[in-house]
């Protein structure tokens, strides 16, 4: 496969991404930190480098509305959000996925308010956790480009035909430059087919979609769009596989770093997960048997990889980047926790929070965190989610 390498900005290479998969629609509305995307994509259409549609609009929301329109009549779709957008957009999330809309969207992460931070850390993924949409985690800029690519062939499935997020880091992904291959657009051609959704809308042919919904079919309609998504898992796999085939770069549901004989496993999620591999080497080094698991599918959860990934530990520690304000752990711990609780035989979970608001987490702070959940399972604590570096 013939290739180049270069470097990009991670929000550009998003970018390229759509313009290869030649997207008919970019509906977009700028906030920080997404802004490059659908500024550098505006450019891309102004220049003729992109034959779409780019519709500006007034808000999030109507960003996503827009996206309703033209998934629905057969039109490949684009957007980007982060944080207070993606929030903004949070009931059209739901009508999107529960009329099996195709849209990819790319989610430059951000903190929420309050305080107004514009900052990079995981609350707005997890407010809409439960949206009905295929979400994927990134954790460098070869990964945003590959799979936004893989985002479209994923979605666009005629058996799974949900819209797919991709999650970004913001300024952590979004706004940094780092060297990636990418593909000619004749590959990208060959993996990915043209969309066509078998239910399109046609003026010619009227129907109605999402109508009112009453008590005595609404129960009816959700429980096939559960099975539906846990089912795309198979796809969301040889999509992956396909890809692979192409250019050697394989994703996996749940990836593990030195797991494989380590006791004790970090779980992160998302660009922080490269910085913890060098904490990882660190500890290795000093004859420490530990190991980083990292998250790529965020939904539908890889229940049978996840627990494959961490059976022979004895520990494992959950850093999450959101707050669960009032819960026992955060939100990946609760989530890991229910996957792991119908085993007989399971590791001690650890729960920690950090990196709120785009606070950096070095790689002496994650030897720290493993360190001291290693302590804390020693003591039996393992009821208590800690906040790390929170100044007195």
């Amino acid at each position: 496969m013939a290739t180049k390498r270069i470097g990009m900005e991670g929000s550009f290479a998003i970018a390229e991404a759509v313009k290869l998969a030649n997207a008919d629609v970019v509906a977009a509305y700028p906030i920080t930190p997404q802004t490059h995307i659908v500024e550098r994509l505006a450019e891309l259409v102004a220049n003729g480098e992109l034959n779409a549609e780019y519709i500006p609009v007034e808000s999030e929301h109507s960003a996503m509305s827009a996206c309703l329109g033209s998934s629905a009549v057969g039109a490949r779709t684009f957007t980007a959000t982060a944080g207070q957008g993606l929030e903004l957009m949070h009931e059209v999330l739901y009508v999107a996925s529960s009329l099996r809309l195709p849209i990819v969207m790319t989610v430059a992460n951000r903190a929420l308010s309050g305080p107004l931070s514009v900052w990079g850390d995981h609350s707005d993924v997890m407010a809409t956790r439960d949206c009905g949409w295929i979400q994927i985690f990134a954790e460098n800029v070869q990964q945003v480009f590959d799979l936004v690519l893989c985002a479209f062939h994923i979605a666009e499935d005629p058996s799974v035909l949900f819209p797919t997020m991709v999650h970004v880091d913001g300024f952590h992904l979004s706004h940094v430059i780092e060297s990636l291959y990418l593909l000619e657009q004749e590959e990208v051609d060959k993996f990915l087919p043209k969309y066509h959704h078998p239910y399109a809308l046609n003026p010619d042919k009227p129907v109605t979609i999402g109508a009112f919904g009453p008590p005595n079919i609404y129960t009816e309609t959700k429980k096939p769009q559960d099975i539906a998504l846990r089912a795309s898992k198979k796809v969301i796999l040889q999509v992956w596989r396909k890809f692979s085939e192409l250019t050697g770069r394989y994703y996996s549901p749940v990836e593990s770093y030195k797991a494989k004989d380590a006791d004790v496993l970090l779980l992160v999620m998302g660009s922080f997960s490269e910085t913890a591999m060098m904490a990882i080497d660190k500890m290795r080094e000093e004859g420490q048997k530990v190991g980083l698991i990292r998250l790529r599918l965020w939904r539908p959860f890889p229940f049978d990889e996840f627990r494959q990934a961490v059976a022979q530990a004895q520990l494992l520690i959950v850093l999450d980047r959101a707050l669960s304000f009032g819960g026992p752990t955060g939100p990946v711990c609760s989530e890991i926790q229910a996957a792991l609780y119908p085993l007989e035989t399971r590791p001690k979970i650890i729960s920690f929070v950090g990196g709120l608001g785009g606070r950096d987490i070095s790689v002496p702070t994650f030897e720290d965190i493993i360190r001291r959940g290693m302590a804390k399972a020693k003591q039996g604590r393992l009821d208590e989610l800690e906040m790390i570096e929170v100044r007195e």
